[in-house]
């Protein structure tokens, strides 16, 4: 038997990412959200509320990072999602975390987060809150790449969001090999 619960935003694994813009000065703000993802091949799409001092930042600059939250970082940002940035200027410092500019586009990379998406935004819908960038760069800090020089998910550690129990997870182990394991049914 299965219980019915209505409409709700439950979806595993639900990503916490952190995306950061410059200001119209170029004061560096992040925020904590997990509603999103890949939307197209190079794009990513993230619901983003205006209100937010990240929206605005992105909309005036056109650009944004988005990064994995990772085990290492949890508390910061955990953080980045509490406190407002339009009421805390130095959220990041706050938060003992550093960035530097992005290689591709004008947007801030947060140095302690090993994974970012480097992206250009492409459209905003204010009606949804349903923003899409252009992923341009993926940069990875080398502590997290494998032998290959790939990016390793054991290493990175990141984290997801529990939206029923408002809790952070892990990512388990590897359970199976993708477009592989299936062939055991032909």
């Amino acid at each position: 038997m299965r219980k019915n619960f209505g409409v709700k935003t439950w979806l595993y694994p639900m990503p916490v990412f952190i995306v950061a813009a410059y200001d119209g000065e170029g004061k560096p703000n992040a925020m904590n959200a997990a509603w999103g993802g890949i939307y197209t091949d190079n794009m990513v799409g993230i619901c983003l509320s205006e209100g937010h001092k990240t929206t605005q930042n992105i909309l005036s600059s056109k650009a944004f990072t988005v990064s994995m939250a990772t085990e290492e970082c949890l508390v910061a940002c955990d953080y980045l999602g509490i406190v407002s940035g339009n009421k805390v200027a130095d959220k990041l410092e706050h938060a003992g975390l550093h960035a530097v500019k992005a290689e591709s586009v004008n947007a801030p990379v947060i140095e302690e987060l090993p994974m970012t998406l480097e992206c250009e935004l492409v459209s905003y819908d204010k009606e949804t809150c349903f923003m899409v960038g252009r992923i341009v760069n993926v940069s990875a800090d080398e502590r997290v790449l494998d032998d290959a020089g790939m990016i390793d998910v054991a290493k990175l550690k990141p984290i997801t969001y529990d939206p029923i129990h408002h809790q952070y997870l892990p990512l388990g182990k590897k359970v199976g090999q993708v477009f592989s394991d299936g062939k055991a049914l032909k």
